[in-house]
């Protein structure tokens, strides 16, 4: 993608009309910041806040056998999901390695809809076409026919429900219903990627920008803000939530993510990873692999993925993920660190800071949980 101009969403005119600033990310035009990512953070935790995500990738799955293609493709039991739930889970590769982790919603008994991360959509839409010789169903690549806003926050349910009549108060979390926002038809789903309550939801790309315009204007009594993926980032970091890329990679099995709970071997059937799958659980269980923590600074300078963690001189982990956490006021990371240090509290633990151990204190993820 780097040698083509970057894909732009539907919404594109109205994030430059904003003011934002873009980004290439994944091969798309993307809004980093309209203003002060700290205040786009802070609308999303104690307001609601409208984020533009059409840049992840939609694959739509149909057929009599939709159900069992999944089941081998996937590591998760996705026939038991019931019609409009959603599950976390991941695709990986024959060896274990973490091709991305997903969402898929099933939308009725034979039809599901995965969604991808940006940055793997292609990878994950190659590896299902593949899988899915010798079954009677169907992959389509449905990148185009959806846009994707997001939002979030403790203000986002009423906000959402002043343009819809659809039942917002029986939506489960991890659940999506069709539905009608502002007179758009959606996909209405209860899902996000911020830590907090909130809806995403998938329409035709043509009506982004009208179904943008009335949210925005719907939550101007309550301080909704248009954010960008920088606050996104640093929600998602602060909510424990893994990102593809820095958290988890083909490098690593969902067990040396310590992400295990979402391989399912009781289901019928062989799965593609399943035996490299049933060694790496049975070597986690044997010899813990490095454990996923949280870290917080005691001082100011801001801990970057990649940065080793440190404890008596040794180099005991990596960073992940870090940033500055506007709800904590602190630097905050997460890494990955040797199970002798990833008790909650271990004393001596610092990161490597260009060449300076600054302090840390190991903490348990999430670093953030919402008030249900």
């Amino acid at each position: 993608m780097s040698s083509t101009e970057p894909r732009r969403t539907a919404l594109d005119a109205t994030h430059r009309a904003l003011g934002a600033t873009m980004t290439d990310f994944a091969g798309w035009d993307m809004p980093l910041r309209y203003g002060s990512e700290r205040e786009e953070h802070l609308a999303v935790r104690t307001r609601a806040g409208l984020f533009d995500l059409s840049h992840m990738g939609e694959i739509t799955v149909t057929g009599p056998q939709a159900a069992e293609l999944l089941d081998f493709a996937l590591v998760g039991n996705i026939g038991t999901v019931k019609p409009g739930r959603a599950r976390y889970t991941m695709i990986c590769r024959e060896d274990g390695g973490i091709l991305d982790d997903l969402i898929v919603y099933r939308l009725d008994h034979t039809a599901y809809m995965v969604v991808a991360n940006a940055s793997n959509a292609q990878v994950v839409l190659d590896a299902l076409t593949e899988r899915a010789a010798g079954f009677d169903a169907e992959v389509r690549d449905d990148r185009d026919a959806y846009a994707l806003l997001a939002v979030q926050g403790p203000e986002s349910p009423g906000v959402l429900a002043s343009l819809t009549d659809a039942d917002l108060d029986g939506l489960k979390y991890y659940a999506g219903l069709p539905g009608t926002v502002a007179g758009v038809p959606a996909l209405i789903a209860r899902t996000g990627y911020t830590g907090e309550d909130g809806f995403e939801l998938f329409v035709e790309p043509e009506h982004a920008v009208d179904l943008w315009e009335a949210l925005i204007r719907a939550g101007e009594g309550v301080g909704l803000v248009p954010c960008g993926l920088s606050c996104r980032d640093t929600l998602r970091l602060e909510a424990g939530m893994p990102l593809y890329g820095n958290e988890l990679s083909t490098a690593l099995t969902p067990f040396d993510a310590g992400l295990g709970r979402v391989v399912k071997f009781e289901k019928e059937g062989d799965f593609v990873g399943r035996a490299a799958l049933t060694e790496a659980a049975s070597r986690a269980e044997q010899n813990p692999p490095r454990v996923l923590v949280g870290l917080v600074a005691e001082g100011r300078r801001v801990p970057r993925a990649g940065y080793r963690v440190v404890a008596g001189g040794e180099v005991i982990g990596e960073v992940t993920s870090g940033a500055p956490s506007p709800t904590l006021g602190r630097p905050i990371a997460m890494a990955y660190v040797d199970p002798a240090h990833a008790a909650p509290g271990t004393e001596g633990v610092g990161v490597d800071i260009r060449g300076s151990h600054e302090p840390y204190e190991v903490v348990a993820l999430p670093f953030y949980k919402r008030r249900k």
